[in-house]
């Protein structure tokens, strides 16, 4: 995520005045595509403008551009630094299905982008990670942003597990407790009053759960997604590379809850928890 608007005002503040150039792009082109430029003005939380030899717009859902609200980071044309292929991948398939497959042809990369009328723009998260609830949005980041402000939490991570028929499926959270910590019955219910309080009701998990650790890239992003798939049931070795871990056993927590959570039948029925 790029520097949002509390960064700046700590920089101006402890720091000074400076050209800060806010950038955000993808360790998988090597690239950011949107950034800053010394000749722009600097505004805080925004990024300045969109990055020479990216042709950088925002897609609604049906794949038509827009201005001045939130739409898919798509790239219209090809760049240099594009990777072409995924190892192993020899039919293409897996490169087509992370990138082509919402916008054909279209290189999708998976962020929420407002691109307002001056060219400045704004990055708002992961639109594949944005929580779908009920038909309301809830993004991560302000999931995160209340739980790890509680003195006995280091990490967390959520995901949500949609309901076929429509309902508010499954919102799971989980914990990672500090040293000498631990998830109590007390911590739990203190986390959902958080949540209900500063969010709102649809913020507050069926579930929270303790967990070893949050399964990081080695640029330190959460694997929100791969997460999910696996407690749906795919394999940990399909869904992310070892290699590309802080942690390369960090998954294995989710391949065993994920089983013991489906096969004890803890689904819900897309009704409201008493939770929520």
């Amino acid at each position: 995520m790029p520097l949002p608007d509390a960064g700046f005002r700590w920089i101006a503040e402890a720091v000074g005045h400076l050209p800060v150039s806010n950038i955000s792009g993808g360790t998988d082109v090597c690239s950011a595509f949107v950034g800053g430029a010394p000749v722009l003005p600097v505004r805080s939380g925004s990024l300045a403008c969109r990055q020479l030899g990216w042709r950088v717009e925002s897609f609604d859902a049906d794949g038509q551009p827009r201005r001045g609200a939130d739409g898919e980071l798509v790239i219209t044309a090809p760049a240099p630094s594009m990777p072409v292929g995924f190892w192993g991948d020899d039919d293409g398939w897996r490169y087509r299905a992370s990138y082509f497959d919402s916008f054909d042809g279209v290189w999708c990369h998976g962020d929420w982008i407002t691109i307002f009328d001056d060219g400045s723009c704004a990055i708002s998260g992961r639109s594949d990670a944005t929580l779908n609830r009920g038909g309301v949005r809830l993004g991560t980041a302000d999931f995160y942003a209340v739980i790890e402000e509680h003195d006995m939490i280091d990490d967390s991570l959520v995901v949500h597990l949609e309901d076929d028929e429509g309902g508010l499926g499954d919102l799971l959270a989980f914990v990672v407790v500090r040293d000498g910590q631990e998830l109590t019955d007390e911590l739990r219910e203190g986390l959902r009053a958080r949540l209900r309080a500063e969010l709102s009701p649809r913020h507050v998990p069926d579930d929270i759960q303790a967990a070893p650790a949050v399964p990081r890239t080695i640029s330190g992003k959460k694997l929100e997604v791969p997460v999910k798939r696996i407690l749906l049931g795919a394999p940990a070795s399909q869904v992310a590379s070892a290699s590309a871990l802080q942690d390369p056993n960090s998954l294995q927590y989710f391949e065993t809850f994920g089983e013991h959570w489906r096969s004890s039948g803890q689904r819900r029925s897309g009704e409201v928890s008493g939770n929520s």
